[in-house]
């Protein structure tokens, strides 16, 4: 089994306001029995802006992003070394990974990536990874490292993602303020309803909530990668969860398990939209048909020719995604034209379809 491990702010420091030395001992003993049990594990680690925050003497905070730009500076090298000496305890030799947005927009950076994290798995190698915080501006961050995680398990073709995190898993309600909430032990599909229950932000060490877990589960369990979101002061957790034990909270994953491409564009972040009128949509929802410019009736945002947009039907439902094979302004000169008036439209052409089938992702 292929596993990637998440590891919040709130877990690392055990609910204080520095990294929780015992805690990293106890999570990297985890990794290591799960690793002696045959199989391979991937680390996401948030915790990069605390390490910096606790070497700096915890300074008045302004939250800007140069502030948080600096304390991850400084603290990431920090963190991984502290890492890298727990590791050692076990014979576990580690590689740090620094990702940003571009890694999953960009199809080389992102095959790039892929064989990095994959060759290390196949020498044994612990890869350890975190946003590139340092450098990332914040309009090409990926947000936040729970969906960071939910990315790197399409990245690695994960057989389960476990997000540890502060809370025991989804709750019917919020359990800080209804007594009488109890634990969601599964979760067939992610719907409104499930959404409902997500509720706001995490505490104040992290970026994250239910929100953003519930955000990663899905863009997993679509790819065909479960997820368990599971508390991370439980002993032993993540072996408990790779041995099958129930605990916390499972999303079951849904539909077949995508092919290499098909991963990378589910992935990767969608920078416009394409509306559908219904006979497009039929066609492509039902009979996985490309799509064609006469089946669109609007452009939405801007994007290139390669970029990942989203397919909407009439009501405004996500039916897949895939990659434009023109860019959003081409595209709104052809809404409802046939294939055969592309170049004279445009004066050349790159194909007759708006959206390959092979490019195209269903939902």
């Amino acid at each position: 089994m292929r596993v990637v491990l998440k590891l919040g702010t709130s877990v690392l420091t055990a609910g204080t306001d520095r990294l929780h030395r015992p805690r990293l001992v106890d999570l990297m003993r985890g990794l290591a029995a799960v690793r002696a049990a045959g199989h391979e594990a991937v680390l996401v680690t948030s915790g990069a802006v605390l390490a910096g925050w606790e070497a700096l003497n915890f300074p008045p905070r302004s939250r800007t992003l140069a502030e948080k730009q600096l304390l991850a500076a400084v603290g990431q090298g920090r963190l991984m070394h502290l890492y890298a000496q727990l590791a050692d305890l076990y014979g576990l030799p580690v590689a740090q990974v620094l990702l940003t947005a571009d890694d999953f927009r960009n199809r080389t950076r992102y095959l790039n990536a892929r064989t990095t994290l994959t060759g290390c798995l196949s020498r044994g190698v612990l890869p350890i990874i975190n946003e590139n915080d340092a450098v990332a501006l914040e309009q090409l961050k990926v947000g936040d490292n729970d969906t960071l995680s939910a990315f790197v398990a399409n990245l690695v073709e994960a057989d389960l993602l476990v997000i540890l995190t502060d809370a025991p898993g989804l709750y019917t309600a919020d359990p800080r303020l209804d007594p009488h909430a109890t634990l969601i032990p599964v979760v067939e599909r992610v719907t409104p309803e499930v959404w409902a229950l997500a509720g706001g932000a995490g505490s104040h060490r992290g970026t994250g909530g239910m929100h953003t877990k519930i955000q990663a589960a899905e863009v997993a369990t679509r790819a065909g990668t479960p997820v368990v979101i599971a508390p991370g002061d439980a002993p032993d957790a993540l072996r408990r969860i790779v041995a099958g034990e129930a605990l916390g909270t499972r999303f079951q994953a849904h539909g077949s398990r995508l092919e290499a491409r098909g991963r990378w564009i589910l992935a990767e972040v969608a920078t416009g939209s394409l509306r559908l009128d219904a006979g497009a949509a039929q066609a492509v929802q039902e009979r996985g048909a490309s799509l064609l410019p006469a089946g669109i009736t609007a452009v939405e945002g801007r994007f290139e020719r390669g970029h990942t947009v989203r397919l909407l039907g009439p009501d405004g439902t996500e039916l897949g995604r895939g990659l434009a094979r023109y860019a959003s302004g081409d595209l709104g000169r052809l809404l409802g034209r046939h294939s055969r008036e592309i170049e004279a439209a445009l004066g050349y052409t790159h194909g007759p379809e708006a959206v390959h089938r092979d490019d195209l992702v269903r939902l």
